[in-house]
């Protein structure tokens, strides 16, 4: 599913023309983003929650000489499912 189509779920779910579904979306991962990015977590109850994490710096390999490179550390975004949205998943892959 692509973001068109999703919008069109959105739309159709709530009974909203599609213009509506795509700004409340829009406006949804926005919103998820700057949480995220300034270290809040954002918890939908049921389908997950969103934080920050932290990588450390760490030694990798380049892969076409072989060479030791060092990768610095960051921080990333890092998404946890919820027990609902785990449940509904694996009722369909059975």
């Amino acid at each position: 599913m692509n973001k068109s189509e999703l919008i069109d779920a959105i739309a159709a779910g709530a009974d909203i023309s599609k213009a509506a579904a795509g700004r409340a979306l829009d406006a949804a991962v926005a919103a998820i983003t700057t949480a995220v990015s300034k270290g809040d977590n954002v918890t939908l109850v049921g389908f997950g929650s969103f934080k920050a994490a932290k990588r450390a710096a760490r030694t990798g390999k380049n892969p076409k000489t072989g060479a030791a490179i060092k990768i610095p550390a960051t921080t990333v975004p890092k998404f946890s499912a919820g027990a609902s949205f785990k449940a509904a998943v694996a009722k369909k892959k059975k």
